[in-house]
């Protein structure tokens, strides 16, 4: 879910459900070496409840937009992580 001002697009709070540190922190490296962005955080309201809400603030792009791009940034970078695994696994198999 996605939290922000119809008016200004460049900042937005994004909730995301069954999500804990170790997506949020991913989420908050990745978007913070996007040169859009100006600031970028995270927090739990509780520990309890299973939710992390990840806060966007840009140069003037819309903050759903980085977002996403960080998204699949962080999908890249775990799909190279996974194939180099992989590719090491099986040179030291051979």
């Amino acid at each position: 879910m996605e939290l922000g001002s119809v008016q200004d697009q460049s900042a937005s709070t994004f909730s995301l459900t069954d999500e804990d540190h170790t997506l949020a922190n991913s989420l908050r490296f990745t978007l913070n070496q996007d040169p859009r962005v100006t600031f970028c955080g995270y927090s739990i309201p509780h520990p309890s409840d299973a939710r992390v809400n990840i806060r966007v603030q840009t140069t003037g792009d819309p903050a759903s937009e980085v977002f996403k791009d960080s998204c699949q940034d962080l999908m890249l970078i775990c799909q190279h992580v996974r194939s180099t695994f992989d590719h090491a696994v099986t040179n030291f198999k051979n």
